[in-house]
């Protein structure tokens, strides 16, 4: 059970319409890398964590993602809710949804999870194994590819009003890769080389020597 605070975790107020800069945020929603896929990441490998300690972390990481998530949906929404057709058309806004139809004309302002690319979110993005090992790992990962997206996005983006929330969020990504190192080491302290899947009990009673 969560407690909602109606407030952004980061203050958004962007003044200026500019699609183009919402194409290519939107992919921090529904893209390989974005928020939507890590808290559903982080929030489905929380139950079999084997230890306790490491499933709060996921639960609370997965719950600041969805955070994110919000914050990047208030962005991509601040900078498209004043947009008129002819600036979608000029903009490329209507293009950038390149394999799947335009994007404002089947959503018009509407915020809908894809890629920058145009590729529709799923879930076959992350993953959830259920071994603490392969998991973390993952974990890792995503953190760092995330942290990249948003140095590209910072890159190329001169509004501050939207480097500002950006430049904070790479940061979140930082901190959570460095809580997920700490968890991994956590999880290798309790194995051993006779039971290094201690946390799968049948794979060590039929692979494992005594």
């Amino acid at each position: 059970m969560w407690t909602y605070e109606k407030r952004l975790q980061f203050p958004v107020k962007i003044t200026q319409t500019c699609p183009k800069t919402a194409s290519l945020i939107i992919s921090q929603f529904g893209g390989p890398d974005g928020e939507l896929a890590a808290s559903m990441r982080y929030l489905s490998q929380r139950y079999t964590m084997p230890c306790k300690e490491v499933g709060g972390l996921l639960t609370d990481i997965g719950t600041e993602e969805l955070a994110h998530l919000e914050m990047i949906c208030a962005i991509i929404y601040q900078l498209t809710k004043n947009l008129t057709a002819e600036q979608a058309k000029t903009a490329g806004f209507d293009a950038y949804y390149i394999d799947f139809g335009p994007y404002y004309i089947d959503h018009g302002t509407g915020i809908w999870p894809q890629a920058a690319g145009g590729i529709p979110f799923n879930a076959c993005e992350f993953q959830s194994k259920g071994d603490a090992i392969t998991d973390l790992h993952e974990d890792l990962a995503a953190e760092q590819k995330a942290r990249t997206t948003y140095d590209n996005l910072i890159r190329v983006i001169e509004n501050p009003e939207v480097r500002e929330p950006l430049k904070f969020l790479r940061a979140r990504e930082v901190v959570h890769f460095q809580r997920f190192g700490e968890a991994l080491e956590k999880i290798k302290s309790k194995l051993d080389e006779k039971n290094f899947y201690y946390f799968n009990a049948e794979f060590d009673k039929q692979f494992v020597k005594e």
